[in-house]
């Protein structure tokens, strides 16, 4: 049996990485799935493999930053499939800045992105989940969210924001909304690339304290993010879930 059969799905962030693998993933398991990203391209590419294979899934083209594109992805949503069942907050942005070097620009627009975006999507898609009497939020941490070890100021500073963001949403959506987040390691992506991919200087360390040895791919994530959308997870809210090859085992 299909564990998401018939349900409807928002990731944002979806055109690449974990994102896009969990929205592979989740279809394969019968979910409609809505792929969002600046990329249209991108997103078309997405949806046309998940029906290459049978599933179901349309694209919206979306900036997090843009709270007219954070509207337009609900509304697209509801045009297509007159529901919503669950938002996987996936989207993020990093700058490899330190707090001394980070002009506030910058720093603002990663929140923006990181916290203010999944807020305003959550507060979007509440009252259509309340109505039904069941929703599931999955927002992406990190484990940058747990400590300030590889200086990225603002990145850092967001994850432990989306942390208290998470567990804030779960206390104040229940019991009808369950709210988790997961809490990525090194994890193969374009975002991993962009720091030196998984043997530069940032990732290699984090390889080398994992017991597994190695880094995670994007279906690993989706296989949680699975578990925390689905009846599986049924007494599971407000949890930060580390996926992270066990770093700090």
């Amino acid at each position: 049996m299909k564990r998401l059969e018939g349900k409807v799905a928002i990731i944002t962030g979806s055109t690449s990485g974990m994102g896009r693998e969990t929205a592979y993933l989740f279809a394969e398991e019968g979910a409609k799935v809505v792929v969002c990203g600046r990329r249209e391209e991108r997103a078309q590419e997405v949806v046309e493999k998940i029906k290459v294979n049978g599933g179901q899934a349309i694209a919206v083209k979306a900036d997090m930053m843009k709270d007219e594109d954070l509207q337009n992805i609900v509304d697209k949503t509801m045009e297509a499939y007159g529901t919503i069942d669950i938002l996987f907050n996936n989207a993020g942005m990093i700058t490899y800045k330190n707090t001394m070097d980070i002009d506030m620009e910058e720093w603002r627009n990663v929140f923006r992105v990181n916290v203010d975006a999944p807020l305003m999507l959550a507060k979007l898609v509440a009252p259509i989940m309340k109505e039904k009497g069941e929703g599931y939020i999955v927002n992406t941490g990190s484990i940058a969210g747990t400590a300030a070890k590889w200086g990225v100021s603002a990145y850092t500073a967001s994850k432990h924001a989306m942390s208290g963001l998470t567990k804030a949403l779960a206390r104040d959506l229940g019991p009808e909304i369950r709210v988790n987040a997961i809490l990525p390691g090194a994890i193969d992506s374009e975002m991993l690339d962009s720091a030196g991919g998984a043997d530069g200087d940032a990732v290699a360390p984090m390889k080398g304290m994992s017991p597994l040895g190695r880094i995670g791919d994007g279906r690993e994530i989706g296989e949680v993010a699975l578990f925390l959308s689905s009846k599986a997870s049924s007494f599971v809210t407000g949890q930060l879930i580390r996926v992270d090859g066990g770093v700090d085992a």
